[in-house]
């Protein structure tokens, strides 16, 4: 797993490769160089191609020149435009010029004539305006860069649209929240340089980053080891699978039991047994409320513990049938809370149960209970693990769900660590974070799942 970083923590780990004697020049230019790399790979080869490069005024722009100077080294047809003309002290706006590269600045276009050429007769344009430095809440981008951007966004929609790769985000995105400023275009995809930047797990910096590739700038091999935020990929996930042996059986495989339904919420205990059941659990047991098992009884993949209920939602009286039903299968893992609908009923229910549960997975109206308890937490045995969706966060958390959103990474890890669960935030970017100050952020979600009826019920299972 690769580590992920704000921009406070890159430029810390920038200046301490500084320090241990990497120059920055050097970084820049590997950075350029793995860019250009990339550039090329996206076209098929640049030898002939048209590609346009968008220069901010700061160490973005200063990567974009890099890239137009390599680009410009294996055959492509490179034009530079400027936001602001640079410095003509900077060593890399000197080699460029050296190399007879042309370049235009933004005050020598009026009406942006001149862009909208270059734009339509580009194989490929290099979003590099603005980086990880941009804070797009405190500066909108406005002027020129607004107008330098409009007609990209143009280009993007034409019936051939241009291809775009942008340079450490796409420009206009926080690097820390993911936050776009109006005036953010899309990439096809993004280079990042030495660590993926957490602005780009969180929206709507994941939908506009494209694909994500992250370049190697030639920090120390050991820089990042104690950041607590880590990328998470399908491969490590399939890698932590324990070995099924052949001639196992479903007692090898582990017994689960669910805590889930209700008399306006059946299907969710389906839900929950039956991707409990898919993900690999020897025996599920399904412990839903009396009044719904005549709806449960034709999923054939579980046993059926009917629960003493009210109204059709479990009561207080289930909690301790629940636990009796659970030590006695000597179950390993224990659900609570799809679709149990939050009643005066199932708030006894939750409130009696935790405070005899063990290993368990606490969802929905489970959490929502849990929110009206102060410091529920230290009535609750290790181990355990949340399953909030956002508005469920905020209500854990005492906020709201756009603060939770804006710092997904952050409450996910702050909840855990206060509570001592580990909590999977799920959503766009799915957030795992543990208490000991680890967390980690999956890209892999799909829309339509995040968009299904479910979804989250089928996950906690």
């Amino acid at each position: 797993m690769s580590k992920l970083v704000t921009a406070a923590q890159m430029r810390a780990l920038e200046a301490a490769a500084v320090a241990s004697g990497v120059s920055e020049r050097t970084l820049m230019v590997n950075a350029g160089l793995a860019a250009a790399q990339e550039v090329s790979l996206t076209i098929g080869g640049v030898e002939g191609s048209e590609v346009l490069v968008l220069c901010g005024p700061g160490n973005n722009g200063g990567d974009g020149l890099v890239v137009a100077r390599h680009l410009d080294e294996w055959g492509a047809a490179v034009h530079v435009y400027l936001l602001r003309a640079r410095d003509a002290n900077d060593e890399e706006w000197h080699a460029l010029v050296e190399a007879g590269v042309p370049s235009t600045v933004v005050t020598d276009d009026p009406g942006f004539a001149f862009l909208e050429r270059q734009l339509s007769g580009a194989a490929l344009v290099v979003d590099a305006l603005f980086g990880t430095g941009f804070t797009p809440r405190e500066r909108p981008i406005v002027g020129d860069a607004a107008e330098v951007l409009l007609r990209l966004r143009a280009a993007r929609a034409a019936e051939l649209p241009v291809l775009l790769t942008a340079l450490a985000l796409p420009s206009g995105v926080d690097a820390d929240s993911g936050f776009a400023d109006p005036c953010t275009v899309a990439a096809d995809t993004t280079v990042t340089f030495g660590f993926a930047k957490t602005g780009l797990y969180a929206s709507p910096g994941r939908s506009l980053a494209g694909e994500i590739v992250v370049a190697d700038i030639g920090l120390p091999r050991d820089a990042g080891a104690e950041l607590p935020f880590e990328d998470l990929r399908l491969l490590d996930v399939h890698a932590r699978f324990p070995a099924r042996p052949a001639e196992g059986h479903k007692g090898t495989f582990g017994t689960v039991v669910i805590a889930a339904g209700s008399q306006r919420f059946p299907g969710a205990a389906r839900l929950a047994a039956e991707a409990a059941a898919r993900s690999g659990a020897g025996l599920v047991t399904l412990a839903a409320p009396e009044a719904i098992q005549p709806l449960l009884a034709s999923f054939a993949d579980a046993t059926h513990e009917p629960m003493p209920s009210t109204e059709g939602t479990l009561d207080a009286d289930a909690a301790p049938a629940l636990l009796r039903a659970f030590d006695g299968g000597r179950a390993r893992a224990l659900l609570v809370g799809p679709g149990l609908d939050l009643t005066p009923a199932t708030e006894a229910f939750v409130t009696h149960l935790i405070a005899g549960l063990g290993a368990v997975v606490l969802d929905a109206d489970a959490l929502n209970v849990l929110a009206h308890i102060p410091a529920w937490y230290e009535r609750l045995a290790l181990p355990r693990i949340l399953t909030p969706h956002p508005a469920e966060m905020a209500r854990l958390a005492g906020t709201d769900v756009d603060r939770v959103q804006a710092a997904r990474l952050d409450t996910a890890l702050a909840y855990a660590a206060r509570s001592g669960s580990v909590v999977v935030l799920k959503g766009a970017c799915t957030i795992v974070a543990h208490p000991a100050t680890a967390a980690r952020a999956s890209r892999t979600s799909r829309p339509r799942r995040s968009r299904t009826r479910g979804a989250g019920t089928s996950s906690a299972g």
